[in-house]
Parts: structure tokens; C-alpha cells; sequence
């Protein structure tokens, strides 16, 4: 394979503990792999040790550093890539010996998500999770921090060689946790006119490159019938960082509202979940969740596992959840699917319409729609409508307004003994 001159040289170290079978480490590396790729690094050496547990001074065995130094030198790396996260004793250790850029798994999807954040939200967020990272990591020389927009593939606020100390990265994370509270309050106050409305939030989760935003846009032109206001969607891991929501609006005057998340991964940093709450609280409050799932994917049931696993971590499990396997198109062995799973292309379109069907069937399980003939004079009960419910249709008549209006079970219970009167059959 002919190499990228502008391109890092990578090494990739893994540490297969006794207690990882060899699938789960071959797909964790594996994935590593990827990851570099993402980043920007091609991987020119792979070294792996079998131990029961990590060195507490160097990560890996003595001998395995010197084996380490060795395919340095022969194949004139840049950078050394660890499948695990190292302590800041176990890094610092390590470049003192080596001599060489050093990160661990969680620095590179750190540096992947600030390469890919786009809102002033999803680089606030990204930048919070950084430098709660690098805090620790702090030698007194500004070294880790000088790379603190740098890493792999990207050459932000690195370039500018700033010298943070500890003082002041704190202070900074004090300011971006202000201004996600406010972000928070704020998303807060959407969902809850959101509710008022009625209207249902569907929301994809998934892992990451599992097909959610190509899924997205499958969606948005099934039930639109057309082919523009589409989410970006390539091949790439993480493509997607910053929520994005498109109104989906059905023939039968319902309609629902479609968000796009941010995929995930095994060994998620923990600092990155926690920085992205507000994001991910989104999902909590969702009324269905699609867990798109790469069904082509050999490690198909990890990566089920895995968002299953997170979705726990944010409390977001008692969410109604529809399993989307999707890329059909290219298994030749359809998978067992049980009663609220369904089978889609994403690119051929198969499977949708069933989809939609077990959509509505959740999210309008308990919302009804109402005939009214309403009084001009009852504006104040208009004004309820609009705020509880959704009018569909108005239509000014001499005897008043001609509504259709959509209702959740419990909006209608507490209008109902006002509405009584102007109901029509």
C-alpha cells in the first residue's frame, strides 16, 4: 500500500488482557485501526502482549518497550497509538523513554470528534471533554497541552502553541460548563413546548457508521418524495456530531419529528459521554428510539451491545425502541428478527414502508384525531388547541372555525369536558 507523504506513521499497541477473548480483542484493535485511518495516520506496525493486567508504570512489559523502540527505528514512526487508555504516570513514562508523540484510544476519538464538531454547541462540548482530559495529564512544561487542538489529522489551536496552566484550564472548563447549563436550560424549554404540541420526537441511535444519517435521508425522501434536504452522510466514523432534526409530515396530516445523533463506540470515553449530556438527553426524552445496527457487521452483536450499554449509562433504556437492521442489501443471510425489529436498504429503500408502519403504530398508539366546529367567540379554546395539540386543518365557515385537530389521550382528557360541545361526528 502506497503511503500518504503528509500523513502520521503510526504504530498501534495492544494489550490483550487474559480476561479478553480473542474475537473481542481482534475487533477492538481492528477498529483501532480505523480509527487511525479517520484521524488522519496511516498505521505502519502492530504490536500486541498478552499480560494479565497493564503495567502500572509503562502500560506494557519491559522487554515489549524495547521491542517497541525498535520498530520505531525501522519504520521511522511518528507516533505510537495504545488500544486502552494510559494513565498520565503510564504516558509521561513512556515518552520520557521513547522519545516520541504518544496517545491512547480516548485521545484519539477525542481528536476525531474535534475534527468533526461543526456547532458552537458539539466544539464547546468537544472542548470540554479534551481538556478534562488533558488536565491530569498536565508536566508543568505545557508539552501535552501545546497539541491540545492537534492530534492526529488536525492542526487547530495546537498550531498556536499555547502554554495552559492548570489555573486556567479550569477556569475554562468553569466557562463551558456555564454555557452548556444555559444550552441545557434551554433544550429544556424546546422539549417542553415540544410536548405541549404533541408532536412525537423519533430519534436514531446506533454505532457509529452504522448507517444513521444515510438512513436519515431514506427516511426524509420515503415519506416526502423528494431528494434535497438531506443530513451529510459519507463512510466516515463519527461523520455526524451535532444533533439534527427534520419535521416528517404524513398523508394523513400527522407528523413527527426525525433527529439525527452522534453514533457510538465501544470503550466510549467517559469524559466525552458526560461532556455531550446535553446532547444525549435528547434521547432520553424521545418518545421511540431506532437503534440503527450494521447488520452486515461481523461484530454485529458487540456494537449492539455497546449502544445498548450507553443507552443504559444515560438512562434511556425505558425508551420504546425499534432495532433497524440495516444495509440488507448487503447480507446474503437475513438475521432472526423478533417482533419489533425490521430489515431495511437504506439504499434500495426495502424495508421502509414497514418501518413507517411500526413507527406510527408507537408513537401515535395514544393520539386521536378530532372534528371540531368551534365558535368564534372561543378563542381562549383555540388557543388551547395550539398550545396542547396541533390544529391540521382551519377552515373559517359563517358558523365558525372547521378544525381538525390531533390530541395525545391525556391533552384531550383535560379539554375534553370543553370540547364537548363543538365535536362533530
Amino acid at each position: 500500500m502506497e503511503l500518504n507523504q503528509s500523513r502520521e506513521r503510526a504504530i498501534l499497541v495492544g494489550l490483550h488482557l487474559q480476561q479478553m477473548t480473542d474475537h473481542a480483542f481482534q475487533s477492538s484493535f481492528e477498529e483501532l485501526e480505523n480509527l487511525a485511518d479517520t484521524a488522519g495516520a496511516d498505521v505502519v506496525a502492530r504490536l500486541v502482549q498478552k499480560r494479565t493486567r497493564p503495567d502500572n508504570v509503562t502500560y506494557v512489559g519491559k522487554g515489549k518497550v524495547e521491542e517497541i523502540m525498535a520498530a520505531m527505528e525501522e519504520v521511522d514512526a511518528d507516533l505510537l497509538i495504545f488500544d486502552g487508555e494510559l494513565s498520565p504516570i503510564q504516558q509521561r513514562n513512556l515518552e520520557n523513554i521513547l522519545d516520541i508523540k504518544i496517545i491512547d484510544r480516548t485521545s484519539l476519538i477525542l481528536d476525531i470528534f474535534a475534527m468533526r464538531a461543526k456547532s458552537r454547541e458539539g466544539i464547546l462540548q468537544v472542548e470540554l471533554a479534551r481538556l478534562s482530559y488533558k488536565l491530569p495529564r498536565l508536566t508543568g512544561r505545557g508539552q501535552e497541552l501545546s497539541r491540545q487542538g492537534g492530534g492526529i489529522g488536525s492542526r487547530g489551536a495546537g498550531e498556536q502553541k499555547l502554554e495552559l496552566d492548570r489555573r486556567h484550564i479550569r477556569r475554562r472548563i468553569s466557562e463551558i460548563e456555564a454555557h452548556l447549563t444555559e444550552v441545557k436550560r434551554t433544550r429544556e424549554l424546546h422539549r417542553a413546548q415540544r410536548k405541549k404540541t404533541g408532536i412525537p420526537v423519533v430519534s436514531l441511535v446506533g454505532y457509529t457508521n452504522a448507517g444513521k444519517s444515510t438512513l436519515f435521508n431514506a427516511i426524509y425522501r420515503y415519506v416526502h418524495q423528494i431528494e434535497d434536504e438531506q443530513v451529510e452522510a459519507e463512510n466516515k466514523l463519527f461523520k455526524t456530531l451535532d444533533t439534527t432534526t427534520r419535521k416528517i409530515e404524513l398523508e394523513n396530516g400527522w407528523e413527527w419529528l426525525l433527529s439525527d445523533t452522534v453514533g457510538f463506540i465501544q470503550n466510549s470515553p467517559h469524559k466525552l459521554v458526560k461532556a455531550f449530556q446535553s446532547t444525549l438527553e435528547e434521547v432520553t426524552q424521545a418518545d421511540l428510539l431506532l437503534h440503527v445496527i450494521d447488520s452486515s457487521s461481523p461484530e454485529r452483536d458487540e456494537q449492539i451491545a455497546t449502544v445498548e450499554s450507553v443507552l443504559d449509562g444515560i438512562g434511556a433504556l425505558d425508551v420504546p425502541i425499534i432495532k433497524v437492521y440495516n444495509k440488507a442489501d448487503l447480507l446474503e443471510v437475513k438475521p432472526y428478527l423478533q417482533r419489533d425489529d425490521v430489515l431495511v436498504s437504506s439504499v434500495t429503500g426495502d424495508g421502509l414502508a414497514e418501518l413507517m408502519r411500526m413507527v406510527e403504530e408507537k408513537v401515535f398508539a395514544d393520539v386521536s384525531l378530532y372534528s371540531l366546529m368551534l365558535p368564534y367567540d372561543q378563542s381562549m379554546i383555540m388557543s388551547k388547541l395550539h398550545r396542547m395539540g396541533e390544529v391540521t386543518q382551519k377552515e373559517e365557515t359563517e358558523e365558525g372555525w372547521k378544525l381538525t385537530v390531533r390530541l395525545s389521550e391525556e391533552n384531550y382528557g383535560r379539554l375534553s369536558s370543553e370540547l364537548s360541545p363543538y365535536l362533530q361526528s
